[in-house]
Formats: structure tokens, sequence, C-alpha cells
């Protein structure tokens, strides 16, 4: 059997489509398959104007099985022999004698269970009841009602098409006064064939829409797109830009598409290239196009969704669409360029950040702060330090330019370009562009210090400022994109190598906050956790490091491990990477015994974490084996590599340490002279503990070993 659903709407929003279809993919597999069907093919499509969903090699009806049911407690259900009120209810309810229930032995004790046999329903008795379902389960943004139902959609519904082979599957939608009955009858292209169309059988739709001019198939319009949108640039001589982005939301607008040239006055060719893709990409939905040293064009490729025959008059309208914009944005960039880029300082203080938190030139000013304490950090130069002044004081300037005013997606962008007009330096230029990125997951990672430093800087503020004020992500609310900005500092200071000790910046963003806002909760252990929780989810998610060893690495509930990660971002990384490295290659498994069962024992002594001195804490006098002795003295030979390998984060030589002890300390446990640790004398007992303390605060060096679960 063959299966047509379309259901025929007003225009849908381009996003939708494809969250949609992807929808339709997920679920309507599954629920066919609860109800025992399983068609050979399932293909979803999707247009501006409708969805569909066509399959294949579906049964005619379901098969007929037997289900096994289990009913009440044999004790309850049958008294003397004879069946109670309690069998009699369960036989009747599921439509059999009491001569076919079975007693059957379980863990809970006998049980009345009977094999029923189930007849299979047509399975276009069973469509009709998935329909409704799959219509109204689709989740989507900017939900409407229409008319006086309570059905909500991203448009109105306007037909509804479902075919089982040549019939027509009866059913209706209802949506308050107004119902919608299924029928054969499409609708082809609302400009090129705005008549009815009837749809003879399923395996026809694809044929017979295209008749109509709509190719409901998303990726044979995806494929035509990019094919045309080339053709039509080899023959501008160049090479058109194809944003991903842009190529998928055009194939969504789209019914028949029809790629055209078009063109604009070389003179606009001055202004910067972002401002005129922006121009293009962004507000006309076009593609530009470049030559072959990689400028563009006085060109651009626009798809459209009407009558190819008029090909020349669409592309002279566009033309003058985009001549008007780029008019508008000629005229804000020479306004703009006539001063410089730091007279638009002052109009930051009309632009509010946020209520409590002032002004965008109050941030500014805090933004200036945090970069220069994280100069000082990483001890740069003089001449760096007031670069990346320069560049905190102008990062935000251009917010109130007119072009950013026009096309705010070009903050930054605008700023660097003002900068150099302004005759700053390209240091400083460039740092004000960089310093937001990355503005998303996948986005690229700023070059320059400058930009890096500005962009921690800018994050912090945010953080604190807004943790401050209480309003802490919960759930997958972060209107402020807080867990982005967090994601972002830990991100830069790792790819840029930058040596900042985050804690000591958070309890200063902190204490500065509370100066002005002493009638709030101070920010500082949530910004702690929060940050703790960011590392723990890109250190899984991003490296890939197990959950175990970054537990390790953080310490479960552990405050100096907590205190160690927010210090050195770098460190903690590098100590995750490590433990994934030697887990990998065997060596974790050299040593995890040695120092997990010394740190087990070792919590029952009273040994600071922090001593890392044999010498100091175990008193030799009070040993009583060998094992004893020869475990005290490697660990003092121990001492320098461990002290190495803490100064120099190489720790390598401490697990290679770990390594050549662990068959003494597997001695001191199990050997021939073994000692029982927890000896009846206090002052014996806490010597061995010490022993046992001291070498799991080597491995501590490295990590929480009581955190590593074994493989």
């Amino acid at each position: 059997m063959f299966f047509l659903l379309e259901v025929g709407t007003e225009e849908l929003p381009a996003d939708f489509i494809d969250s949609a279809i992807a929808q339709w993919e997920q679920r309507i597999p599954p629920s066919l398959e609860e109800e025992f069907l399983t068609p050979e093919s399932i293909n979803v499509y999707g247009t501006p104007r409708r969805l569909a969903v066509l399959m294949a090699g579906l049964p005619d009806q379901q098969s007929d099985r037997t289900e096994t049911i289990k009913g009440p407690p044999a004790k309850a259900a049958f008294k003397d022999g004879k069946p109670t009120k309690a069998a009699e209810g369960f036989a009747r309810k599921q439509e059999v004698d009491i001569a076919d229930l079975e007693i059957r032995p379980t863990e809970k004790g006998d049980f009345v269970f009977i094999e029923k046999k189930i007849k299979g329903r047509p399975t276009p008795e069973i469509l009709q009841e998935l329909i409704p379902t799959w219509i109204t389960k689709l989740e989507g943004r900017r939900f409407m009602r229409w008319g006086n139902g309570d059905l909500r959609f991203p448009r109105p519904i306007r037909w509804l098409v479902t075919l089982c082979d040549d019939q027509v599957l009866p059913w209706e939608l209802v949506n308050g006064e107004t119902t919608l009955t299924s029928d054969r009858l499409s609708y082809g292209h609302r400009i090129l064939h705005p008549d009815a169309v009837t749809i003879p059988h399923p395996s026809k739709y694809q044929e017979t829409l295209q008749t109509a001019f709509v190719e409901v198939d998303t990726y044979h319009r995806h494929q035509t797109i990019e094919k045309e949108v080339k053709t039509v640039a080899k023959q501008l001589k160049g090479t058109p830009d194809i944003p991903p982005d842009l190529l998928t939301e055009v194939t969504n607008l789209v019914e028949y598409p029809t790629a055209i040239a078009g063109k604009f006055d070389e003179e606009f060719l001055e202004l910067p290239t972002e401002v005129i893709t922006t121009v293009m990409v962004t507000h006309q939905r076009y593609f530009a196009v470049k030559n072959s040293q990689g400028s563009l064009l006085p060109n651009f490729i626009t798809i459209s969704n009407g009558d190819r025959a008029k090909s020349e008059i669409i592309a002279a309208g566009n033309g003058r669409v985009i001549r008007a914009r780029l008019a508008d944005a000629q005229f804000f960039y020479h306004a703009d360029c006539s001063e410089p880029l730091e007279s638009f300082l002052p109009q930051l203080e009309t632009v509010t950040f946020q209520e409590e938190l002032g002004t965008m030139r109050d941030k500014v000013d805090r933004i200036m702060e945090l970069s220069q304490q994280i100069a000082q950090q990483l001890e740069l130069t003089q001449q760096q330090c007031e670069e990346i002044e320069s560049t905190a004081m102008l990062c935000k300037a251009d917010l109130v330019t007119q072009m950013v005013y026009e096309f705010p997606e070009l903050q930054g962008v605008m700023g660097q370009k003002y900068a150099l007009v302004s005759g700053e330096s390209e240091t400083v230029a460039q740092g004000i562009f960089d310093h937001y990125l990355p503005r998303g997951a996948d986005d690229i990672m700023p070059k320059s210090l400058t930009g890096q430093v500005v962009g921690l800087a800018d994050r912090l503020d945010t953080l604190v400022s807004i943790f401050g004020l209480g309003m802490i992500p919960t759930g997958s609310s972060d209107p402020f994109a807080l867990r982005r900005a967090a994601n972002g500092i830990i991100n830069i200071t790792w790819e840029a190598q930058l040596n900042i000790n985050l804690a000591q910046l958070l309890a200063q963003g902190s204490r500065d906050f509370m100066t002005g806002h002493s009638d709030k909760e101070p920010p500082l252990e949530a910004l702690q956790d929060f940050f703790i929780q960011r590392l723990q989810t890109l250190l899984q998610d991003e490296l890939k490091i197990d959950y175990d060893l970054v537990n390790a690495v953080l310490g479960e509930d552990d405050p100096e491990f907590r205190e160690r990660a927010l210090q050195d971002l770098l460190d903690v990384r590098d100590r995750a990477q490590f433990l994934q490295e030697i887990r990998n290659n065997g060596q974790l498994d050299a040593i995890y015994e040695t120092v997990n069962r010394s740190t087990r024992l070792a919590s029952q002594g009273d040994l600071e974490f922090l001593e890392l001195d044999p010498t100091e804490v175990i008193r030799p006098k009070l040993f009583q084996q060998s094992s004893e002795r020869l475990f005290y003295q490697e660990l003092v030979d121990l001492l320098p590599k461990t002290l190495a390998a803490k100064s120099e984060r190489n720790y390598q030589l401490l697990v290679e340490g770990l390594t050549q002890i662990a068959p003494t300390v597997s001695n001191f446990f199990d050997g021939e002279d073994s000692v029982l640790v927890m000896d009846k004398d206090p002052k014996i007992r806490q010597n061995r503990l010490n022993l046992l303390g001291i070498l799991r605060n080597y491995g501590r060096i490295i990590a929480d070993f009581g955190a590593i679960v074994k493989g």
C-alpha cells in the first residue's frame, strides 16, 4: 500500500520547514512501529506551502498476533477451585472465557494469565488515528492561532490530502467553526499554477506537482539552487560565495527555484566588503560573486520563485532594491568616517546595558579595568598594556554609529574599519573586531592578544554583573547567554595559552560589584560553581575526557581541586588530557591501585593535603618492619621528581616515579614483612598513615585518584 499525507498551508517560516521534516522523520516511524506497521520506505517533504509524508510498502492491515496478558493473583482469582468475581471481571474485560485463563508462577507468586489472540486492524483505520497527532505535535517557534479555533500551527492550514493507494482516506481536522476535510486536491505554484491539482495516486505525487511548478523534495531544490548559482556566476566570469545557512534558507523560501543575475553600481564597491555582503546575504538573501582575486564583483545572484521568463524584470527590481540599500550604507559609512571613533564614546552614555548596571559607557569603564588586571597577570609590556587599554576603550564605540545602528550584525566589524580610518594601530583595530570572537560554538577564535584580553574582560564583566543581580541561568533559560560567555572565556584561554588566574579575577570582580551593590548577595560562590560546571562540560564534550577523569582533576566536592582548576585553566586541561593519555596507554593501570589504596587509608589520618616532604612528618624511629623503611626511603627519593613535576607540569616524571614505587607499596601492604596500618599504638598508626598520606599527596599533584573508576 502507498500512503500520502500533505498538509497545505500559507507560506511557512523558512526555519520551520527543516525542523518539521526532521521531527516527522524522527516521530512517524516509531508511531507506526507501535501499531505493528513497518513501511518499506518513508519520505518526508517540505516547501513553503506544504509538508508531506509519502510511504510505500505499507501492509493493508496489521498481522494477527497473540499477546500474553497478566491478570490478578491466583489466590484472588480462584477460591476452592472456583472462579471469583476478580477472575470473572478479568475474563470479561479481556473478552475471553473463564476456561481460557491459565495459572503461571512468577517471582511474586502464581498469577492468572491469558494468551489473547488479537486480529489485526486495517491500516487505513490506524492512519486516521495517527495523522492528527503527527500534525498537532509538531513543535517550533512563533506558532499562531487562526480563525476562532484553538489549533496552533506556524501558519493557517488551507488543505489536506490523504490517499491510501488511489482512494481518499477520509478524515477531518476541526479548528473551531472551521472543518478541513481531506481530499486528493493539492495546489501548485501560487503564481505559475494557482489552480487545484488532482493527485491520482501517492506514487505520482512528486511527478504531479512538478507539472504544477512545485519541487517538493528539499534536497532536489537545494541541489538545483547550488548548481544554478554556480552556472550563473560562471557566466559572470566569477565564483559565487555560497554560505551554507543562506543556501538552506533560500531552499525553503521557494517551490520552483530560478537563479537570476543582477547588478549594482561599481561605486558601491568602495564600501567595506562586509557591508556589501551583509546587505546581500542578511537583508536580501542574495549570493555574492567574486573575481579570481577574491574581490567582489558588482553583481549578485538572487533565487526567484517566479516566472523564469520574467527574469530580466525580476533582476531589475532586485537591482533597484539593493542599490537603495547600498546607497544608505554608503551614506552611513561616509558620515561615520567623518569623525574619529573616539568621538562616539559620549553617546554610549545614552545606551543602557542593563537597568541596574548602568550604561554601555559604564560597561566600557569596567572592561578597561578588568583588561588591565588581566594584562598584569600576563606580565605584559608597557606597549601591550597601552594597546589593550585603547582597544578596551574603543571596543563598543561602533555600537552608536549610524552603520551599526542600521546593521547591528556589523558590530565589531565596523569598529575595526573605523579605528583604522581614525588612525588607530592595526593591533588596536584587530582587537576591536576580535574581542567579540567566538560568537558561537563553531566560530573562529580571536588571534590578537588585544582581542583576547578585552574579550575575556568583556565576558567576565557580563558574568559577574548579571550573577551579581541574581540572574543565574536555570534549565534552558539563559537570556544573557552566560553559558556561551563562560565557554568563551575558557576556550579563549585554552586556545591562546593565556596563563590567567580566573579565581583571582572572579574574586576581585565580585568585590568590585559589591562595592556598588551592597544590598545584593555576593556572586562569587555561584560564579565558581558555574565555571566548574562549564569546565566539566567542555572537558567531557569537546575534549572527550572520560567523566571520572574530569571528576578527578576538578575534585568531587574538594575545595582545593576546585580552586586549583580556577586558578589555572591551562593546567586543569593539561592534567585531564594527560590522565586520558595514560589511561589509553595503560600507565594509569600501573599506578592506580598503588595510589588509590593509599588514598583510601590515608583519609583515616590527619595529614594535610599540601604536605609533601616525608622527612617533616614521618618518624623513622617508629618503624618496625623493613617494608616501612624502604617505603619511606623511596618517598624521600621521589620527592625531587614530585616537586619538579609540579613546578614544570611534567606529570610524566611523577607517573614514572609512582610506577617505580608501586612494588614497594604492594610489599608494604601484602608482602612477607607487611604491616598492619591500623596498629593499636596510635603513634605507630599515625606514622604509617603519614607514609600513605605523603604518597596520596604526591598523586594529588595530578588528580584526586579516589574519583577515578577502575576500568
